[in-house]
């Protein structure tokens, strides 16, 4: 491109209010980062309709398949309709299509799952016996149930501002949502409170925004890598190696939810010396039966991400996981 030349590039993105919100969001860094760096590119937004976006009457897990959220964009991007998509990193499945990448990683949110509750009703444990509870995902009921068994789950599926208003049309008790999507709609005042992760391990990639792209865009690929977060990007790596390797779906309660480890100076010093220097990650992963009766965690530290999500799930499937898997698979 010459010193002159603007390049207009399209981005891809899913038409709720939050998709566009957080597109908007991404797309406003990107300017930030071509002034910056004196690049000359503009962004064209694209909504693209997707078939998780079409069935709206029943849950996720019923719909079936992976993707149902990005396969239309991927096919975009894939055709040159678009030059790069963001996507909710949880919406994302492990396997990518060819010619297809995660460009990258912005700075991750809180990934934490929080609870939009009747007035009067201020915490999880304040719930009264019999409460009930909407949300369309197996793994936030899964671990609720394991927790709460009396608490009375209500399959409620739509955009998050259709979901609280949900709270009142279908009298509700509480609602549960990622706090990130609040938080990017800036709505934090509408979380009556956050559910600690040893209650409900988040999804995988939940809070952070996946930036995908043409593996053969060598533009995009460069004005990308000024975007990602490289924490993030590594604490997502080791999540998502996780569902890879215990082949999740959104028929299957699993969870994981990585953090890097706090480590003394000593020891830091010491590892970069040997060369290439990886912070210590701690993954917490989780895989439950649909009914919330069984929970099997566990949690490892290690410092190659993908080797660390492999280890886990294995441990898991060791665990009992392969057995959960099994039956659903053979319910399907």
């Amino acid at each position: 491109m010459s010193q002159n030349a603007w390049r207009v590039i399209k981005v891809g993105t899913r038409q709720s209010q939050l998709a566009l919100t957080q597109t908007g969001q991404v797309i406003d860094q990107l300017n930030d980062i071509c002034i910056h760096h004196r690049l000359n590119y503009r962004f064209e937004v694209h909504k693209i309709v997707t078939k998780g976006d079409k069935i709206l009457d029943v849950s996720l897990s019923k719909v079936g398949g992976k993707g149902l959220f990005v396969k239309e964009i991927e096919q975009a991007l894939l055709d040159g309709v678009i030059d790069l998509a963001v996507h909710s990193m949880k919406d994302m499945p492990y396997e990518q299509p060819t010619g297809l990448m995660n460009g990258a990683t912005p700075k991750r949110l809180s990934a934490q799952d929080c609870l939009v509750m009747k007035e009067g009703i201020t915490s999880f444990a304040d719930l009264p016996v019999g409460a009930k509870v909407g949300t369309s995902s197996l793994r936030r009921s899964c671990q609720l149930k394991y927790v709460r068994p009396d608490l009375q789950i209500e399959f409620i599926r739509g955009n998050i501002d259709s979901r609280i208003r949900k709270l009142h049309t279908e009298d509700l008790d509480a609602v549960v949502l990622a706090a990130a999507g609040l938080m990017r709609m800036g709505w934090e005042d509408k979380i009556s409170a956050y559910i600690a992760e040893d209650i409900c391990v988040p999804a995988v990639g939940q809070g952070a925004l996946g930036i995908q792209c043409r593996e053969s865009d060598e533009q995009v690929r460069a004005l990308l890598q000024l975007l990602n977060d490289e924490q993030t990007e590594i604490t997502v790596r080791a999540e998502r190696s996780f569902l890879g390797a215990i082949e999740g779906s959104c028929q299957v309660p699993i969870g994981a939810q990585a953090i890097l480890v706090e480590e003394e100076a000593s020891d830091v010093a010491e590892l970069s010396e040997q060369g290439t220097y990886y912070p210590l990650i701690e993954l917490t992963a989780i895989v439950g039966s649909t009914d919330g009766s069984v929970l099997l965690k566990e949690v490892m530290r290690g410092r190659h991400p993908e080797q660390l999500g492999e280890e886990i799930a294995a441990q898991l499937l060791a665990s009992g996981a392969d057995r959960i898997l099994a039956e659903v698979n053979l319910n399907q």
